[in-house]
Formats: C-alpha cells, structure tokens, sequence
C-alpha cells in the first residue's frame, strides 16, 4: 500500500597481465580488451579491472564499484555518456579532466593537463589522456584514489574528494562490498519476493490515490497472500534498512547493483538473523507478509495482510520510483518456467 550457498570467489589472479615499469597498465589496444570470447562484457570488464588493480595496488572489486556507480548514473545527456561501445561507464566532466581555467577543454596532452592541475592522465602509454579512452579513465580514478591511501577508509575518503556526495560514496561502499563478497561482477540473478507455492494475488495499482497521512500516490504494487507468509530477496544486495515506517509498518530495504533500492513494507516481522549492512542473495527470507502501518509502531490491522513492494532508481541526487509491476511478472514467469525445467529433469 505504501511509496516507499554463497558462491564462492573467483581467483583470477593467474589472469592477471603484468603491470608495466611505469606504474601503467601494460600498453594495448582497447579491442583487444574488449572482445575476449566473442564480446564477454564482464570478462572484458574483469580484465581491465585485474590488469589495473595489477599496476596500482587498489582492489579490483574497489575499481569495479566507482566503475559501476558511474554506470547506474541517469540523466546523461548522449554527447556526455562517452562512447556507446565502451567498457567502462566511467564520464570524468571536462572541467575536472582538463583542468578549470584551461583554455582547451578538448586538452589531451598529459602535459599541459597537468599544467593545469587537471586529473586526467595516460594510463594507455599512447602519449595521450583521453577522456573516452577505458584505461585512461579508470587509471585516472586510480591515480586519484590512491593520493588517499590503500585502506578502506583511505578509499572512502578518495571516493568523498572526487564526488562531494554522501550518498555516492554509500553506494560505492556497498557495491566494493557485493563484488568482493561474491568475486564476480555478473549479479543478475533475481527471485519473485513470494513462494510461488504460496496463496497470491497481485495486479498493477500504480498511481492509484492513497490518502492516510495526506494526498499521496500509489508507488508500487500490493500482493495480497494470508497473514504470515515468506517474503523473499527478489535480488543480490545489501540491506540498507530495517525497522518501522509509519507508512509502511515493518519494512526492509535492499539495494541492488543496478543502484535500485527494493521496498518491502506492512511484514508481521523480520528473519531475526538479518541486520543492516547484510548481504542477501536471490530468495532469501526477509521476514513475513502482515498489516503493520499507518500508525505508530505496532499498529497492525488497518488493512487486509499483503506486501506491499515497491523500487527506486538513485540518479545520484534523487531517487524516484517506478512501476515495479512488470518486473514483478517477469521474475515470476522465469521462476515457474526454471521450477518446471528442474521438475522435467528428475
């Protein structure tokens, strides 16, 4: 009613290609980075990271997450999203790559940039810092963070210095998080947030007017089921909230590596082994479906028992909410056609 078996690591280090004597990655061409096995996005992406993390000392997982915030960002315009075929989602602004008070804001000559205390750098050994170029632009970032130093906190406050956002550097944090914990970038899975064995129903109340603490939207979908039922992880995330809402009672939040935050309100209750800060996998059990809200906390019963499930997109500044109900049915269609494959397969 309301807006608002862990797999294991991966050690790829025998992958790695050797840093070159300048504190650069080792010189070579971007296509040859992108297109392993027929255009593997995140084993090409997985290389740049190894081969960077090689030649300066920061974590992949750590490069991969600034990569991957600058990534979620909406609101670009094309001209300043860089190139469509690029590895990376990594968009320094002029300004700051050339330097303020240069007066080529086209500038890549390492020199001159420097010059005028612009951040960008050759991290290729073409002799040029280009904007658009994936291993300058990461190398860039990485020659930035680690005027800060090596620890999490040295990265946390090299995070602060570059974007002056609070709630970027949270989401960087988390992300750094997710990928070391899991050591892999492919965090795709998804469950539908009920047992499908469960009693349901659900259909698209987007928009529709709610009026309990003043005229409001409907910003998400209800799925009505009995009193006590599981509520799952529709996603791989952290949780970022857990506990009462006048709204919508008893909810949980989770953000995911798309920078979504997923809504789960009105539960009798919460999984007691979860706090915040946890990592949560695809149906993991969150809590049960209830009534709480509209109330003080513990008001229960001022509603049929359902959850309400809602998700926001950050756009760096904002967050704003979308029609969840699409998604809804599309993790449910899969889940079913997985279960009947497995079945089959017995």
């Amino acid at each position: 009613m309301e807006a608002k078996a862990v797999p294991q690591k991966n050690d790829a280090a025998s992958d790695r290609p050797q840093a070159a004597k300048s504190g650069r990655p080792a010189a070579g061409s971007q296509n040859a980075l992108r297109s392993p096995a027929a255009g593997n996005v995140y084993a090409a992406r997985q290389q740049l990271y190894d081969q960077m993390s090689a030649a300066t000392g920061i974590p992949w997982y750590r490069l991969a997450a600034v990569d991957q915030y600058e990534r979620t960002l909406a609101g670009r315009s094309k001209s300043g999203g860089g190139a469509p075929d690029r590895l990376t989602g990594i968009h320094i602004p002029a300004p700051l790559w050339c330097g303020p008070l240069n007066p080529n804001q086209e500038d890549t000559s390492p020199a001159s940039i420097a010059f005028f205390n612009g951040l960008g750098c050759d991290g290729s050994g073409d002799g040029k810092a280009d904007p658009e170029n994936d291993i300058d632009a990461l190398y860039t970032i990485a020659d930035h963070l680690m005027k800060y130093g090596n620890s999490a906190s040295d990265f946390g406050i090299g995070v602060w210095e570059y974007y002056h956002n609070g709630r970027a550097s949270q989401r960087i944090a988390q992300f750094a998080k997710l990928y070391d914990h899991f050591g892999r970038l492919d965090l795709s899975g998804s469950a539908f947030p009920l047992p499908l064995g469960s009693t349901y129903s659900f259909r698209s109340t987007w928009g529709t007017g709610r009026s309990w603490g003043g005229a409001r939207i409907h910003e998400g979908t209800d799925l009505f089921t009995p009193h006590g039922v599981t509520v799952r992880s529709t996603c791989y995330g952290i949780l970022e909230t857990k506990g009462w809402n006048r709204y919508g009672g008893w909810r949980v939040g989770i953000r995911d590596i798309e920078n979504r935050y997923h809504y789960y309100a009105h539960l009798s209750g919460f999984d007691k082994s979860l706090s915040a800060g946890d990592i949560v996998i695809p149906g993991q059990q969150l809590g049960w479906a209830g009534s709480s809200g509209y109330g003080k906390p513990g008001t229960q019963g001022k509603f049929p028992p359902h959850l309400h499930y809602g998700i926001y997109k950050d756009r760096g500044l904002t967050e704003w909410a979308f029609d969840p109900y699409p998604l809804l049915k599309q993790w449910e269609i899969a889940e079913r056609k997985a279960l009947k494959k497995n079945n089959k397969g017995r």
